[in-house]
């Protein structure tokens, strides 16, 4: 007994005839309607500290880059539920909960710069002179010019 794989399909597709996939689409979709509404009454420099989780059962989770950000959320609160509860998103909206989760920054990995020496220029000029094969001999005379160059 052989695997064979279903057709391929386009994501638009997937999304219109999977259950599942739909779903989630909406509840993205809802989500993000949610973030927009919350934008409109966050000031400026907490907007990209605060994200909203989740809107469950009458409670808002969101999710803050730091304890400083869900501090002054906590101290916001009855303000924004007050305000929040205008809209008809959160018209059954009773707390906000803050989870932080710090943003991960990668750093970039520790470059290593090439030590570039006349020593090794001469051998790439030998090796270019010794390769039959022009697009490698092309290729090195280069590098034994940037080696030259240092």
């Amino acid at each position: 007994m052989s695997f064979h794989p279903l057709d391929a399909r386009r994501p638009g597709d997937l999304v219109r005839t999977s259950s599942t996939l739909k779903g989630l689409y909406a509840r993205a979709g809802a989500v993000e309607r949610l973030q927009v509404v919350l934008d409109t009454l966050l000031e400026p420099a907490a907007r990209e500290h605060c994200r909203v989780a989740s809107m469950r059962e009458g409670v808002l989770r969101l999710i803050v880059s730091d304890s400083h950000w869900a501090t002054r959320m906590r101290y916001q609160q009855k303000r924004l539920v007050r305000q929040l509860q205008a809209f008809n998103e959160f018209a059954t909206l009773t707390k906000i909960h803050c989870k932080v989760q710090p943003v991960v920054v990668k750093k970039p990995p520790a470059l290593n710069p090439m030590r570039k020496s006349a020593v090794a220029a001469e051998s790439l000029k030998d090796t270019a002179a010794q390769v039959k094969d022009p697009s490698l001999k092309a290729a090195l005379e280069r590098l034994a010019r940037h080696h030259k160059d240092a």
